[in-house]
């Protein structure tokens, strides 16, 4: 390889004699040398080129800009210092090739140009083999609609809660988004279930269509049971006889714990989920199914804390019931703090008065039907 001095001394000669061309012809063949001998470079002589051309970068037009940063785009140990200015360039064409390739871009890079660029920026940075949520959540907070279907077919892209949240509620009104979101693997349970009741049957259709074999048969489930607490919701009872049946043969084989609960209510298996903490709590299925689906956010906390359940399997219950007015961040922790307050043996008693309520009122209602009867 050429020595340092020889090869600033050239470039000195370069720019203060040569042509536009010869410039960018000195950025070519230098370009050339460290891609034909870059794998047998040490840190040493790689920051030689990094430096080199850097000098170069500072006045060569966009044009030759744009070749050196695709030729440069995939190769794991390019020169950094130059990878970063060209991703840091505000010509789009330049950034592009190593914001969506280049693997010696570290995400406080991407960060800081998802913060501070435009859009152009923004889905190139959306393309990345691989991007992590602090990353993601700039884009999908930043994003316009053509980053967020980028990002949202993005099988690389990890999401946090609040960003995947996020993503969910912008495909609300965008259908091609919704169906890009909704095939994703590694959507949670509950926000996939939030999309699908707010899709439309087209979209709903399309997702099913779309998904892979393995997801399909859930997606089926979350889809049919989603239809089910809305029907539900509007006054028509749930059938729980298949549930009730699947979750007494877990209790006769040991079975059905909390973990059963929660699995129950992560996969949207609501009949099960409230056939289960009935069991669990010895109280009826009819008045677990009216505390499950009441609005008031208190009442699930009584059954929940009577079997004894940490707040996990509280929030995921809460998360897969599907009423018509979701519980949001806030309603959330708020009800978690009540559930600490909250002493397993209050809310048994509670639950004991609540049963002792039902019975009377169920048998009050027998007593008035047997004598309209004689009457």
């Amino acid at each position: 390889m050429p020595a340092p001095h020889s090869l600033i001394a050239e470039l000195e000669d370069t720019f203060s004699q040569g042509s536009r061309e010869k410039r960018v012809e000195s950025l070519r063949r230098i370009t050339d040398l460290f891609i034909t001998s870059g794998n047998g470079l040490d840190q040493e002589q790689i920051a030689v080129f990094d430096d080199v051309l850097c000098y170069l970068t500072n006045a060569i037009e966009a044009r030759a800009l744009v070749e050196l940063s695709k030729r440069l785009a995939p190769i794991s140990n390019a020169p950094v210092e130059v990878i970063r200015r060209l991703a840091r360039n505000d010509d789009v064409a330049v950034a592009e090739p190593v914001l969506s390739q280049s693997p010696r871009l570290m995400n406080e890079d991407l960060i800081e140009i998802a913060k501070t660029k435009g859009q152009g920026h923004l889905r190139a940075i959306s393309v990345r083999a691989q991007l992590d949520e602090p990353v993601t959540d700039i884009l999908v907070g930043r994003g316009d609609s053509g980053v967020l279907h980028v990002l949202g077919a993005n099988a690389g892209a990890r999401f946090s809660e609040p960003g995947m949240a996020t993503l969910i509620k912008r495909a609300e009104n965008d259908d091609k988004l919704a169906e890009k979101v909704g095939i994703r693997q590694d959507l949670p349970w509950h926000l996939l279930q939030q999309l699908v009741l707010k899709a439309s049957s087209t979209v709903r259709a399309r997702i099913l269509q779309k998904a892979p074999e393995q997801s399909r048969q859930d997606i089926q489930r979350i889809i049919a049971s989603a239809s089910s607490e809305v029907t539900g919701a509007l006054g028509t009872p749930r059938n729980y006889v298949k549930a009730q049946r699947l979750v007494l043969h877990q209790k006769n084989l040991g079975h059905l714990n909390e973990a059963s609960i929660l699995d129950f209510a992560r996969t949207i298996r609501v009949e099960e989920m409230v056939a289960g903490i009935a069991v669990l709590c010895s109280a009826s299925i009819e008045l677990i199914d009216d505390v499950v689906f009441s609005e008031r956010k208190d009442a699930l906390l009584v059954p929940c804390k009577a079997a004894g359940f940490e707040w996990p399997t509280v929030h995921a219950v809460f998360k897969a019931r599907g009423t018509r007015r979701p519980l949001g961040e806030t309603d959330l922790e708020n009800a978690k703090s009540d559930y600490t307050r909250l002493t397993q043996t209050t809310a048994q008693r509670v639950l004991r008065y609540w049963q002792v309520r039902e019975t009377t009122s169920r048998n009050q209602a027998l007593e008035a039907g047997e004598s309209s009867a004689a009457g």
